[in-house]
């Protein structure tokens, strides 16, 4: 039996892209895999928000370098690539953090709508995959994290082209292990649950007299452990999957939910 290191536990001078970490849960997970020693790349859709996220990496005490990009557009993600690997290095993980999502009864979406979140959700974690694994082969080792969601599992009113988009991410995560496992290559996946972020702030406004809003006691009431989740939570799950010490996981989706998919809930 190989002996057990700690260090197992590091990312010391891996390069890690978090696609869409300009911000919320890419953001937090980045700022983890940093203290852990990964030297962090970013990007976003325009130079405005990569600046205003370096500033904020800095203030966190990382060094990041964020690039302008389209996560949907094939070529504009193949030349990032080639640049991280020319300027930085060979990208060692892969977080597909990039998604957006947009509350509309089905009926209701317009079908434009509909593909956007496709893309962004499930054909942009594709297309940077396909980018980032034969560096990966070429250097035998390689870890993948799709951001997944609890809608990957569960429906729910409004959401139905985010959760068709994130069901069919948990798949291509099992996929891509399933292609690349043989090739030292790891693609897991992290399924959080209701985060404490700015885009979720609406959900949880106090009503005018102080009490929860009545999909905050909702939320509140169907997690055993009666809290919204904080992106600090996500941290440590993101650098356990991406580093030394989980190679042999692999196809994986770990829900970091509070316990909301084991629960019924509470008898009224």
């Amino acid at each position: 039996m190989a002996e057990f290191s700690m260090n197992s536990f590091l990312l010391t001078d891996k390069v890690a892209l978090v696609t869409g970490a300009s911000d919320g849960i890419g953001f937090g997970i980045a700022c983890g895999m940093a203290k852990a020693g990964a030297k962090i790349v970013f990007n976003s859709r325009n130079q405005e928000k990569v600046d205003a996220a370096i500033a904020r990496y800095k203030e966190n005490g990382v060094d990041a370098r964020g690039f302008v990009c389209d996560v949907t557009d094939e070529e504009a993600v193949r030349e990032m690539v080639r640049t991280i690997k020319e300027e930085i290095g060979v990208i060692d993980i892969l977080v597909n953090n990039a998604a957006i999502i947009k509350r509309v009864p089905m009926t209701e979406m317009d079908e434009k709508d509909f593909r956007k979140i496709i893309d962004t959700d499930l054909v942009a974690p594709y297309i940077v995959s396909k980018a980032v694994i034969p560096d990966m082969i070429e250097k035998g080792h390689g870890k993948i994290i799709n951001i997944c969601s609890m809608m990957s599992e569960l429906g729910r009113e409004t959401v139905s082209a985010y959760a068709a988009a994130k069901g069919g991410l948990k798949m291509l995560t099992r996929n891509i292990c399933s292609e690349y496992g043989g090739a030292n290559i790891q693609c897991n996946a992290i399924g959080p649950g209701y985060i404490a972020t700015k885009q979720t702030a609406p959900l949880r406004e106090r009503q005018p007299d102080g009490s929860r809003s009545p999909f905050d006691q909702f939320i509140i009431s169907k997690t055993p452990v009666g809290r919204w989740g904080d992106v600090e939570d996500l941290m440590g799950p993101a650098v356990f999957l991406a580093s030394d010490a989980s190679d042999f996981v692999n196809g994986h989706i770990l829900y970091v939910d509070g316990g909301i998919l084991a629960y019924i809930g509470k008898q009224p």
